[in-house]
């Protein structure tokens, strides 16, 4: 699944533990111009729609041979974004300045994993 279905963010939001969540990305590009297009959605975020929900690039990086997965496991790339809270992620995602590049984070993936996650503890 690629796409952000509005039933999980619901269920998201009402398992919220309180505090900031940190996004773990896990991104699969198709082969004929994903990385690309996931670059271009990158750059429309950065223009202000990230900054406006508090949103964090806290790590990106290519990702490597998988040195424990079942073949076809490993993804071209990782992503962890912190937000403040769970409710600041949904509004973004909600946000019709989002909604209208959202297309580039379709169009540039053949696989996805998209989970919140908080601190230990918390």
């Amino acid at each position: 699944m690629i796409e952000i279905d509005d039933r999980a963010m619901d269920t998201m939001l009402a398992e919220d533990p309180g505090g900031p969540v940190v996004m773990l990305n896990l991104l699969r590009f198709r082969p004929d111009g994903g990385r690309e297009s996931y670059q271009r959605y990158a750059e429309a975020l950065r223009g202000g729609i990230s900054a406006r929900y508090g949103a964090q690039v806290e790590y990106m990086g290519e990702g490597g041979r998988a040195l424990v997965a079942e073949d076809g496991q490993a993804w071209d790339m990782v992503a962890l974004v912190r937000y403040p809270d769970r409710r600041a992620f949904v509004s973004m995602i909600r946000d019709p300045a989002y909604q209208a590049v959202a297309h580039l984070r379709s169009d540039a993936l053949v696989e996805s994993v998209l989970q919140p996650t908080a601190p230990m503890g918390a």
